[in-house]
């Protein structure tokens, strides 16, 4: 349950492109493909134009920002 109001706001914006800073101070942009309750599952774009995949934890999540495109 410490997670549930981060998991909440990442299932509203799921399909959508966000931009995820982590306590790390990484940041990570995405449309958001998967969210359980303990990880978010971005799809991304690499340089070459192929999709990847990345795997953020919810305890690292630090901000999330909705990209307006």
């Amino acid at each position: 349950m410490a997670y549930q109001h981060i998991e909440n706001l990442l299932i509203r914006f799921r399909g959508q492109v966000v931009e995820i800073k982590t306590v790390s101070g990484s940041s990570y942009e995405g449309s958001i493909s998967d969210v359980t309750n303990d990880y978010v599952a971005l799809k991304a774009k690499k340089a070459s134009g192929e999709d990847d995949q990345l795997i953020v934890l919810l305890h690292n999540i630090e901000a999330v920002r909705p990209q307006t495109k």
